[in-house]
């Protein structure tokens, strides 16, 4: 809560908790949608239900992250044009809505398009979430402020996960009840949620601007596009985050589609594969935690690379099996702590490499190119299960992933020339 300490408007200091617990809720409906297809596809697959097969999960869990990628590119970046709470209102009832209608899908295509619509809200309400929370936050605090945020997404895992292992083979239940949730959380988002900070490029920020503001521009500040990146001095640092959010949420969606099918085809229960799964998002809530403490004090670019440097050790260790239950609960959970938080260091670090202007748009192509990695994972590791050789094969693919990233990232400076894109026009002097 203390990264609002620092609001210069009295008249929010009585309220400002309400941004803090709203997106951090908006994060749980996004963990929700985390790991709800892995929790279900087991039984999806086993009955037959709706006519599933491993093809058909595989497209059913490939379709919606495509979903997710197109509201992350095309519908995030709005959030700097029309402000970040109305982006964020409709990117929760639009998802909540198709979630609910999920659950009355009467076969694989209905629930595969229906999975794509919710998919569009739940892609731009990440990168709105956290260019909110970074609005507010004060200097030197984005690491904590993105990964504090972003522990409701795993939070929302955790929940789904626990709730799976006490409802399924119900899996309809499962999309009822994240779907009304969502619509639960509507009307505190209408009351409560105020519009972003001056700086984020919204209507109502500009016209808080003060009249020395207004004399020193001749024009109001252009609409952040994506080809802003392409302008010096960001081209190299948007490929690099580029490659690093494609692997990080390849990793991250790949795990939570299918480590319950992993482990099943390694021969554990199913019972154990989702209580893993569980275990595992446990993990990313304690490296979240930590991970943001270290980044801000240590500096993100340091900390994510060791982040994802150990995440792919840890990985590879994986496609070692453990007959020792405590030992192999004790190697999911410390695989949750690095891969998960590593991501999202990726998103704490954009957000302080990018001006605000800037910083939804950015956010949004860091998210959407990741989420072209998320269709990837399961779609690979679907594949491999298909093929039936994705145990150890499936884990080798993430360990890569988790180096490349690393790779990617030694490209990216600790910090921007600011002067260097005030000169580009790219930011505002």
């Amino acid at each position: 809560m203390s990264s609002l300490s620092s609001l210069s408007d009295p008249a929010r200091s009585t309220r400002s908790a309400w941004p803090v617990w709203l997106c951090w809720f908006a994060m749980v409906l996004d963990g929700f949608d985390l790991v709800v297809l892995g929790t279900v596809i087991p039984t999806l697959i086993s009955t037959g239900d709706l006519g599933f097969t491993a093809v058909g999960a595989t497209f059913a869990a490939t379709i919606s992250l495509v979903g997710v990628g197109l509201g992350a590119l095309f519908i995030a970046p709005l959030s700097d044009t029309f402000g970040r709470r109305r982006l964020l209102i409709a990117c929760v009832a639009g998802f909540s809505l198709f979630t609910l209608a999920v659950a009355f899908a009467p076969n694989v295509a209905v629930f595969s398009t229906l999975r794509l619509l919710a998919g569009l809200g739940l892609g731009a309400c990440l990168p709105a979430a956290l260019a909110y929370m970074n609005d507010y936050a004060r200097t030197g605090t984005a690491g904590t402020s993105t990964t504090r945020t972003m522990t409701g997404y795993h939070v929302g895992a955790v929940a789904t996960a626990l709730l799976a292992i006490a409802i399924i083979p119900n899996w309809r239940l499962m999309f009822i009840i994240g779907g009304a949730a969502g619509l639960l959380l509507l009307p505190f988002l209408w009351a409560k949620l105020p519009e972003s900070l001056p700086g984020a490029g919204t209507p109502a920020a500009r016209s808080r601007r003060t009249v020395t503001d207004a004399a020193a521009e001749s024009s109001p500040a252009p609409r952040a596009r994506f080809r802003d990146l392409a302008r010096k001095p960001y081209p190299l640092i948007a490929l690099c985050i580029g490659i690093a959010s494609f692997m990080g949420l390849l990793l991250v969606y790949g795990l939570n589609t299918w480590l319950p099918q992993l482990m099943a085809a390694a021969g554990y229960p199913v019972s154990t594969g989702l209580t893993l799964l569980l275990v595992l998002n446990l993990g990313a809530v304690a490296g979240l935690l930590l991970a943001g403490f270290l980044a801000d004090k240590h500096g993100a670019k340091r900390i994510v690379l060791v982040w994802f440097g150990v995440s792919a050790v840890l990985l590879a260790v994986l496609s070692i099996q453990i007959p020792n239950p405590i030992l192999l609960n004790i190697a999911v959970f410390v695989t949750g702590v690095f891969v998960f938080s590593a991501q999202v260091l990726v998103y704490a670090w954009v957000s302080q490499l990018f001006p605000a202007r800037l910083r939804g748009t950015a956010l949004g192509f860091a998210a959407g190119v990741g989420r072209i990695g998320a269709i990837v994972g399961p779609a690979v590791t679907g594949t491999l299960v298909a093929a039936g050789i994705a145990y150890p094969a499936g884990f080798y693919v993430f360990a890569v992933a988790g180096a490349l990233a690393v790779a990617a990232l030694a490209f990216v400076p600790q910090r921007v020339d600011v002067a260097d894109a005030v000169a580009d026009g790219v930011v505002e002097p």
